[in-house]
């Protein structure tokens, strides 16, 4: 992600600096994850530096694999207290650690499962070089 921007910038030129698609913020805006923008002359959408702020953290959330909905809650939970980083923190550490939690589990199915696999090839190994596998 580029730099922060100190002066507004204009939604192509914020899509383009963030690797995504104008459609994408102007989602955002719609379902509530980001205020309404400023407009320009002929209804361009503009953005000034906590716009930026506020969408590279929403991106951050998706790459976290936090879903919009969970993100909704923050973004509530966060405006209705008056942007007080106190109470939208906590959420927040409850959200990442449920996301902790699932995560631990699909490495630990993945670990079983890799060792399925490898038993799996031994046996096949075992019975192509003529010996007579277990039976398990």
């Amino acid at each position: 992600m580029q730099t922060i921007v100190e002066k507004s910038v204009q939604i192509g030129e914020l899509a383009k600096k963030l690797g995504i698609t104008t459609r994408t913020i102007r989602y955002y805006e719609e379902i509530g994850l980001m205020g309404p923008s400023e407009r320009v002359g002929g209804g361009t959408r503009t953005y000034c530096r906590d716009d930026v702020l506020r969408l590279k953290f929403i991106l951050k959330l998706k790459e976290l694999g936090i879903s919009l909905k969970e993100m909704q809650e923050l973004a509530e939970n966060f405006d209705v207290n008056q942007q007080s980083f106190g109470t939208i923190t906590p959420k927040l550490l409850e959200i990442l650690d449920g996301h902790i939690g699932k995560v631990d589990q699909k490495i630990a199915n993945l670990a079983s499962l890799r060792q399925e696999i490898v038993d799996y090839r031994s046996r096949i190994s075992d019975i192509l070089q003529g010996h007579t596998p277990e039976i398990r």
